[in-house]
């Protein structure tokens, strides 16, 4: 029987089940899950949202491999007032050093967030800095590069203060909170693949 977990990966967790130092990892939440159940990709330490786990191998492949294209939407807090200009360049796909070589990402989706998201506070807090404005980006991608929405918006200038994975396909972080999760039967298969 395949298993599909939806967590709502917390700040500072890592996306493992295995002890690294004194970090909280997949165990401190899954204390008894199959051995077999495995998260889909990974969610940097410092990252937050929609972390898939599951022992479906099949699944696992078609959203890992990049032939298959499906999008994952990210919230991003970026240090600054974004510009149109970064906004285009994001869609168009900027130069990023990936394994040290210069890597051209694929065009993305990059919309301004008018209104702060709905997002939990998190914690601790980013810093606050006045003078400084934030500004919150949807950014859709269909590759998923090591931090590779960090490297982007950096690489337009405004670096990546807080990074949250709403979506994966139709499947949202909408109804949970951090530390939360959902199961779902195999109907999340379509819904994580959709490319609508």
């Amino acid at each position: 029987m395949f298993q599909y977990i939806i967590f709502y990966k917390p700040y500072h967790v890592l996306s493992q089940f295995s002890p690294e130092g004194d970090k909280k990892t997949l165990k401190d939440f899954f204390p008894r899950l199959s051995t077999d159940i495995y998260p889909v990709g990974r969610l940097d330490y410092d990252s937050e949202g929609l972390l898939l786990l599951t022992n479906d191998k099949a699944l696992n492949h078609q959203l890992l491999d990049p032939a298959y294209a499906h999008k994952r939407t990210y919230y991003v807090q970026v240090d600054g007032a974004v510009t149109e200009e970064a906004l285009s360049n994001l869609k168009k796909g900027v130069v990023i050093q990936v394994d040290g070589k210069p890597y051209k990402t694929k065009p993305a989706v990059a919309t301004l967030i008018e209104q702060e998201p709905d997002v939990p506070e998190r914690n601790p807090p980013i810093r606050y800095r006045k003078n400084i404005p934030t500004s919150w980006i949807a950014l859709t991608l269909t590759e998923g590069k090591n931090r590779q929405v960090r490297r982007m918006t950096a690489a337009v200038g405004f670096p990546t203060l807080r990074l949250i994975r709403y979506s994966i396909g139709k499947i949202t972080i909408d109804d949970l909170q951090p530390g939360m999760f959902k199961e779902y039967d195999s109907s999340i298969r379509s819904l994580l693949l959709s490319k609508s």
